[in-house]
């Protein structure tokens, strides 16, 4: 039995970190339908912006984030859609959602709406600045509040160059995770107390966390961005190999691996150099860029693989920079299952799977995204509409039924 089995969830969602927490949820055993207006979620047709195809039938773009859900098109405007949302949603355990709040109140869908109509209902929303400040009602995404207003580009850039160019969603599927296991602590407390609950997370809150490290030591003089010519153990920092690739050495205990390191790399010269083996004096004196630079000339003369393989023989923690490419040949990738092959009609695509592992329970089915609308019908059958109803309801635009992609 999958832990979420028989819990039942509705989607008014969008993109990418409030529709992904669903995604988790259903491969958790949850039932879940997704709410889309006419317009259908933008989502869908976001293929084009990454060269991938963007057809009902291969749709990795909006799969990666919709997989394991039924479709219902619904025009909420409307009372009579309205009225069938109501009807979903007074069946369900879990809503979610990532409309602002301004939008939800107007359409009768907000907090303070449902919780008075379903008291047992877990209310689950991903806000881009949180629920207070002048900032509550402001249009965000991942890009905007998570990796600039959460400080996520001007603190993990090398200093003086360019902010980092992350993948689409580098925070969303971060917040996605915080959302479920808040969504799960709900459902346990609502089985002691018969209430459910109001659950948020934003993502400016969730880039924040996430540089705990860098928030806590700033205020005690430990400045962001840093240089990498100036990180205070230069073992522990990024180093570019003769077939230029990055590599990420992480030996926090820099005096005891000092001429170990030195002798590995083939500098035997700097052993016993009592300028460098001692990391309080190295930064006492500010000579953090002298050894960095003896490091990136002996690392500069090996290949990644040399080098990682050097490493790692010594018990070294040492990394390579991986690209998603270097990802599909990983074999330690696919003995974790880090990532699942799903069969499309071009052939298989490689998606990478939620890291939330159940011992008691095998590998997640994953059920490719459908069209829009593709089970309205169904759900207003099962929601007891007769089929004179359904016909007037589809008749009057408040359901449409399965909807083809155009482009």
């Amino acid at each position: 039995m999958k832990p979420l089995e028989g819990v039942k969830v509705v989607d008014l969602t969008t993109y990418l970190a409030a529709p992904t927490t669903v995604r988790v949820l259903g491969e958790w055993g949850a039932d879940c339908i997704k709410i889309e207006s006419a317009k259908g979620d933008p989502a869908r047709t976001q293929g084009a912006v990454f060269n991938m195809p963007y057809e009902d039938d291969e749709n990795l773009a909006f799969d990666v984030a919709n997989m394991n859900k039924r479709f219902i098109t619904l025009d909420l405007k409307s009372k009579k859609g309205l009225e069938i949302a109501y009807k979903l949603i007074g069946e369900a355990d879990v809503f979610v959602t990532n409309t602002r709040t301004k939008s939800l109140t107007k359409l009768g869908l907000d907090y303070d709406t449902l919780s008075e109509r379903f008291p047992k209902l877990v209310f689950a929303q991903v806000l881009g600045y949180g629920e207070n400040g002048p900032e509550k009602d402001s249009a965000g995404f991942d890009v905007t509040c998570y990796m600039a207003r959460g400080g996520v580009f001007g603190t993990t850039v090398n200093k003086g160059d360019a902010p980092m160019i992350p993948t689409n969603g580098f925070g969303d599927f971060q917040v996605s995770l915080g959302l479920a296991s808040g969504i799960c602590a709900a459902l346990y407390a609502r089985e002691k107390s018969g209430k459910g609950d109001k659950i948020t997370v934003s993502l400016h809150h969730a880039a924040v966390y996430a540089l705990s490290t860098g928030v806590i030591s700033a205020q005690y003089g430990n400045q962001y961005p840093k240089s990498r010519k100036e990180v205070p153990n230069p073992f522990n920092n990024v180093y570019r190999t003769s077939d230029q690739k990055w590599v990420v050495i992480c030996c926090p205990e820099y005096d005891r691996d000092y001429e170990k390191i030195m002798t590995l790399l083939g500098r035997t010269d700097m052993v016993g150099n009592s300028r460098y083996m001692r990391c309080a004096e190295v930064n006492a004196g500010h000579l953090n860029h002298e050894v960095i630079d003896i490091l990136d000339e002996a690392i500069g003369k090996l290949t990644r693989k040399d080098l990682m393989s050097m490493f790692k023989a010594n018990d070294l923690a040492c990394e390579a920079a991986y690209e998603p490419l270097d990802m599909y040949e990983d074999e330690q990738v696919w003995a974790n299952h880090i990532i699942a092959k799903i069969p499309y009609p071009s052939g298989e695509r490689y998606l990478p799977t939620n890291p939330v592992n159940f011992g008691s329970v095998g590998e997640p089915e994953y059920r490719i995204g459908g069209s829009q609308g593709a089970h309205t019908i169904e759900i207003l059958e099962h929601l007891g509409y007769s089929q004179g109803e359904i016909g007037e309801i589809l008749a009057s635009g408040a359901a449409t039924g399965e909807t083809k992609l155009k482009k």
